[in-house]
């Protein structure tokens, strides 16, 4: 099976992990789930991040044929956008980015003139479809649940699952946002744990479980099955979904959720500006 080579950077304020994904027989490569800076205090951006990686793109001499979201992140700001600038490649998420930019765009009263059909983005993927990084191919898994548009995109014997599942010791992702559901999640757990044991699986999140002192950005298919604390072979549907449910009614709202979603659910883009030139996000009272 084709090892592809995954280089991974970590933004430790969002515990989130980007990666370059490169075909080691040619200079092609993807980046998946990049990260803008963002000040909220300030309301400021920076692309530190994302210099990092145009940073190694540009020193190793490879061509970026995609810049890629598992998901719309609620947590950090997507750089698609700069990186594209810079890199080029084309932008792609799940095609449920539709129905995420439907109920978000109703929740920040988004107006008419934010497009809800997923136009912001060049390709949008469903279950099955099949890409191509150089002479490696990706193929598209629908693994909803925490949100409905996650993918995870299997690269030869890489898997990169977004908010799916987390280290063996952490668990799985949340699914108290809007259009997530536990007993979804479950279910696409599954799939990704039908792939062959030896599937390296590359997350998008660490947060370091009691007792581990290192963050960790990659597991595999055998790991999560024998010891993932939520989901581990021998846990059934109804149990997770119980676990699950009664885990999120305890979580507070990711810090940057609301100037993340604003944002990822236009492909990384900001709001038009309003009629000063000047750029907002809004804040809305007791929606949340």
């Amino acid at each position: 099976m084709p090892r592809p080579i995954v280089i991974h950077f970590f933004d430790e304020p969002t515990n989130t992990f980007s990666y370059v994904v490169q075909d080691p027989d040619s200079r092609a490569c993807a980046i998946l789930d990049s990260v803008l800076d963002f000040d909220y205090a300030a309301g400021r951006t920076d692309t530190r991040s994302a210099d990092e990686i145009i940073a190694f793109v540009r020193d190793n001499g490879l061509e970026v044929e995609w810049v890629l979201e598992t998901h719309v992140h609620a947590d950090h700001l997507s750089a698609a956008p700069y990186l594209h600038e810079k890199l080029g490649g084309k932008t792609g998420i799940g095609a449920n980015i539709t129905v995420v930019q439907d109920v978000f765009g109703k929740a920040f009263n988004a107006g008419t003139e934010f497009a809800r059909d997923g136009s912001q983005f060049d390709c949008l993927f469903k279950e099955g479809d099949t890409f191509a990084i150089g002479n490696l191919e990706g193929r598209v898994l629908h693994t909803p649940g925490h949100t409905p548009a996650c993918l995870t995109y299997v690269i030869g014997d890489a898997a990169f699952v977004g908010d799916t599942l987390f280290m063996p010791d952490y668990g799985t992702a949340r699914c108290d946002f809007p259009g997530g559901d536990a007993r979804t999640l479950y279910q696409s757990i599954q799939k990704v744990l039908t792939l062959p044991d030896a599937t390296r699986l590359f997350l998008c999140h660490d947060y370091k479980a009691p007792g581990r002192d290192e963050y960790c950005h990659v597991t595999t298919v055998a790991e999560q099955r024998a010891h993932n604390v939520h989901v581990h072979e021998g846990i059934d549907e109804e149990a997770f979904v119980k676990m699950r449910t009664e885990r999120d009614a305890t979580l507070d709202m990711p810090r940057l959720i609301l100037p993340s979603v604003q944002v990822n659910m236009r492909a990384g883009h900001m709001p038009p500006a309003e009629d000063n030139g000047q750029v907002y996000l809004k804040v809305p009272i007791n929606k949340f």
